[in-house]
């Protein structure tokens, strides 16, 4: 690897990936597993996570146990190791599959190197685990898109959400190594990427699991391809998507509503995926759209029902700054008030 780095590599790169990309990636298995590499994934994984006992227990040795997995990266040796299962309600309930500290620093060393190379691939309303991006962007930008078409409240605009059914669970190893093999050129490269997918399935070669770095980036790799099918062949305009949820505007009812088949051929047909049945959804702005937690009117932003009795029954002083952070993002005086007087009630 020459005195350049990956990100100064791919930001000289024009439009889609390809070119000083490719040429680059082409390398990059040495760089990737170099110590040096790996000691800048380990200033990154460890932040906010050096009082837990496993990042403690590796910290003390640091420097030997770089050494160390990066020579059983490059010979060839390193082998994913099985995971942690445990249990999350947010609200509803999801199993996370915790890997080790070891293996969530190969994952944090490997997105650091490809993930700037497919970053400029990806299209601009794509904002699930990106730079710049969030729940809060997506927000802004649907309400955008909501004021556009209906020329400011002028006409009336529908949206219609859909949202693929167990995504996670359902991703297929062998369509997402070929995805990864469209960029990445290099055999050992491509033997990495093998080992962290095949490390986990929720059935015969598929799934990938919630709580891997690498898990948010192969899932906008894998997700690009229904975004460039919907911009390139559907061609539509208003349209955004956010992890596995996705949305579209329109002033046409019954286009939107004929959209639902198309997309589903092309998810069973390229990425043997499913929409979920009962989460369709179409409403009118006026009725409020209902959002990533927001729901969204012409005159108003909302906090979703089910989120605002969520926080006003978990409300506790170490939360109370995050849940005021999703309360600035809409109007929400009251309910911004009603977290004060609870918790004040309650101390």
């Amino acid at each position: 690897m020459n005195d350049r780095n990956i990100e100064e590599i791919a930001a000289e790169t024009p439009g889609s990936l390809g070119g000083l990309v490719n040429e680059a990636i082409r390398h990059d298995f040495d760089y990737i597993t170099s110590a040096e590499n790996l000691f800048v994934a380990w200033e990154r994984f460890r932040r906010g996570k050096r009082g837990r006992a496993d990042v403690q227990a590796f910290e003390p040795h640091l420097e030997a146990n770089i050494f160390d997995l990066s020579d059983r990266l490059r010979r060839g040796q390193y082998r994913h190791s099985p995971y942690q299962p445990f249990t999350i309600h947010d609200p509803k309930q999801r199993q996370i599959n915790k890997a080790t500290v070891v293996d969530r620093l190969v994952h944090q060393a490997v997105v650091q190197v490809i993930e700037p190379l497919y970053e400029r691939g990806f299209i601009y309303d794509s904002y699930s685990c990106r730079v710049g991006k969030g729940t809060h962007v997506a927000i802004d930008r649907l309400r955008t898109f909501l004021r556009r078409a209906s020329r400011n409240d002028a006409q009336t605009v529908y949206a219609l959400k859909l949202d693929i059914r167990k995504f996670f669970a359902n991703v297929d190893h062998d369509i997402l190594i070929g995805l990864l093999k469209r960029k990445i050129v290099d055999p050992d490269t491509i033997n990495l990427m093998r080992e962290i997918i095949d490390s986990f399935s929720s059935d015969a070669g598929r799934g990938i699991p919630l709580g891997n770095l690498t898990s948010q980036l192969f899932a906008n790799i894998y997700l690009h391809e229904l975004d460039w099918h919907i911009k390139q062949q559907i061609r539509f305009d208003y349209y955004l998507r956010y992890c596995d949820d996705f949305i579209f505007v329109s002033t046409n009812r019954e286009a939107l509503l004929e959209q639902i088949e198309p997309i589903q051929d092309f998810l069973t047909t390229y990425l043997r995926l499913q929409i979920h049945p009962d989460k369709i959804h179409l409403r009118s702005w006026q009725q409020g759209i209902d959002f990533l937690g927001y729901v969204l009117k012409p005159d108003c932003t909302l906090v979703r029902t089910k989120t605002r009795l969520r926080m006003l029954s978990r409300l506790e002083e170490t939360n109370l700054t995050s849940y005021l952070g999703v309360c600035s993002h809409a109007d929400s005086f009251e309910l911004q008030l009603s977290l004060h007087n609870n918790l004040w009630l309650n101390i």
